[in-house]
């Protein structure tokens, strides 16, 4: 195809200067190379697209419609390198993020405004959703990258760490005289608890620690959302299990109390994902160094 292309541009040129030797200059070829371009060209459309003459060349009635055509698809490849140009430049283009509510209060925001200062004809679309969600809508072309609780098990996936983050359990006032001390897990399950819904990531990796120290979880509620976890905390509703980074205005102004554990829960991350077997876009590229 890229060779037919070439044709295509030679007879152009040679259409606009009605000259072979005209076209040969503006085209850095020689004249005999130009000659035998167009004879090609007449040979595979087996047409003749020329009227020869002492004083030059003029089209044919096919060669015009030709032309009219031709000169069209090459402006148009034009723009579409321009256009090419501007998104590697980071001049235009679009930027499609998956993310959670939480994640997206918490850590995205500011790195969204950085990133829109720094290239502000870059247009965001935020497709909002939880990590399993958002993996699914990643793997079907919805986003460009997606900023997710890790672990996640696929092998589709590349996976960026960005932030480390710890699960805690807190609680209200009704339960201070109760867990003034450190508490091991164990014990721990015989307070009401609170956790986000099972199809969480962040969830399971709680629930499977725990598993595998011998404690099963039974939750008292089941949540859709973080803030949902904190503030049926702060009522007395329960112990909730929180991403600690994320609860920090609760725990500073004395609304929520950490519960001391015998044994920490391992941190875990929060980070980007996106196709290992598609490249990323020069905007998705620069916005995944930015937060890294």
């Amino acid at each position: 195809m890229s060779g037919k292309l070439d044709l295509y541009k030679i007879f152009c040129m040679v259409s606009k200067n009605n000259s072979f030797s005209k076209a040969a200059k503006d085209l850095f070829m020689s004249q005999s190379a130009v000659s035998q371009a167009i004879m090609q060209l007449e040979k595979e459309l087996d047409t003749r697209l020329f009227y020869r003459t002492t004083k030059g060349v003029t089209l044919t009635t096919e060669g015009s419609v030709l032309f009219e055509y031709a000169s069209s698809a090459l402006k148009l490849i034009d723009t579409g390198e321009e256009k090419i140009l501007e998104f590697k430049n980071l001049t235009a283009g679009e930027l499609k993020i998956g993310v959670g509510d939480t994640i997206s209060r918490f850590f995205l925001l500011p790195y969204l405004e950085e990133f829109h200062n720094k290239y502000p004809s870059i247009k965001f679309t935020i497709v909002n959703g939880t990590t399993i969600e958002l993996c699914n809508i990643l793997k079907s072309g919805g986003v460009d990258i997606a900023l997710c609780n890790f672990p996640i098990d696929d092998d589709s996936l590349g996976q960026r760490p960005c932030l480390e983050v710890q699960d805690i359990f807190v609680y209200g006032e009704k339960f201070d005289k109760v867990l003034s001390k450190p508490l091991s897990l164990d014990k721990l399950v015989k307070f009401p608890l609170i956790f986000l819904e099972q199809k969480s990531v962040s969830r399971r990796y709680v629930e499977e620690y725990m598993l595998s120290k011998g404690v099963k979880i039974s939750p008292e509620f089941e949540l859709g959302s973080h803030d949902l976890l904190l503030e049926f905390a702060k009522i007395n509703l329960g112990i909730a299990c929180v991403t600690k980074q994320f609860a920090g205005d609760y725990l500073r102004k004395g609304m929520l109390k950490e519960v001391k554990l015998k044994e920490s829960i391992p941190p875990r991350n929060i980070g980007v994902c996106f196709l290992k077997r598609v490249p990323l876009s020069t905007a998705a590229t620069k916005f995944v160094e930015l937060i890294e």
